[in-house]
């Protein structure tokens, strides 16, 4: 479908938490009606009738991933499963309802939980600002094979976490600085660095709007079985605490984060 320069100029000023859907719905109206360019006539056309129905568009929650599925290679641990798995749980969670439930006049867009899974640290689904966001991780183990020093795993590492001089065998990971998401592995010639511990790296509560926050990062990678128990236990405290459809991160206390990581962390090896 084509969009002209001033469709696409015009469609940037939908909020962009419902951009995507309204993009689509366009296209779809627009396909529907026998076009095959877009204007900013149409633009403006469904951008009206997709605000005034969006109460019915509220499910209570959103999940976003990133295009790490499509082939991206910058994919440092699958989370497309995962994905899946985590709207089923919101789903049977019935948010919408619990929504209605506490808010007062109809539902908008940013009342709904979400939650954003990034393949790598690289974050295009911007989990930092999400209610739950979760991060694909690879942790490098240095391996007994031979190195010979040829410094790729140095030069594909943006955060300097690892090491390698000629007064070393090996290279060495600082793994207060390492992000996890495999890099280095990947460019090793001899086998030297390979996965280690692969999984999600957990973070909580972030959110926009007028007192904005990042997520707090629970400590240590969790496994797909792991997230969602996290996941669970984060929707049972959201709807213990949520009193008018609050973000997350606005009800999420110090004292909650240290339970869920009392709770969850000490399960994990990391």
């Amino acid at each position: 479908m084509e969009w002209t320069p001033e469709a696409e100029a015009a469609v940037k000023n939908v909020p962009f938490f419902v951009r995507k859907k309204v993009k689509a719905a366009i296209e779809k109206e627009a396909a529907d009606a026998g076009k095959s360019r877009i204007t900013p006539a149409e633009v403006e056309a469904t951008r009206k009738r997709f605000l005034a129905g969006r109460d019915e568009e509220i499910t209570g929650f959103q999940v976003e991933i990133c295009f790490g599925p499509s082939g991206c290679l910058n994919r440092a641990h699958p989370g497309d499963r995962l994905v899946k798995a985590i709207e089923v749980l919101l789903k049977e969670a019935d948010l919408r309802a619990f929504l209605e439930s506490c808010v007062k006049g109809p539902l908008k867009y940013h009342h709904q939980f979400r939650v954003a899974l990034a393949e790598c640290p690289n974050a295009c689904s911007q989990p930092q600002i999400k209610d739950i966001g979760i991060i694909g991780a690879c942790r490098p183990q240095v391996t007994r094979e031979d190195c010979t020093l040829c410094q790729a795993c140095v030069s594909a590492c943006r955060e300097d976490a690892v090491r390698l001089d000629d007064t070393e065998e090996k290279p060495a990971i600082d793994f207060t600085r390492c992000l996890s998401c495999g890099k280095c592995i990947a460019v090793c010639p001899t086998g030297t660095l390979a996965s280690g511990e692969t999984g999600f790296r957990v973070q909580l509560g972030g959110k926009l709007g007028r007192h904005p926050h990042l997520a707090v990062e629970l400590p240590g990678i969790y496994t797909e079985a792991q997230v969602l128990r996290i996941v669970s236990d984060c929707m049972a405290l959201y709807k213990e605490k949520s009193r008018r459809g609050e973000r997350f991160g606005e009800v999420l206390s110090d004292e909650d984060l240290n339970r869920l990581v009392e709770k969850h962390a000490g399960k994990n090896n990391s």
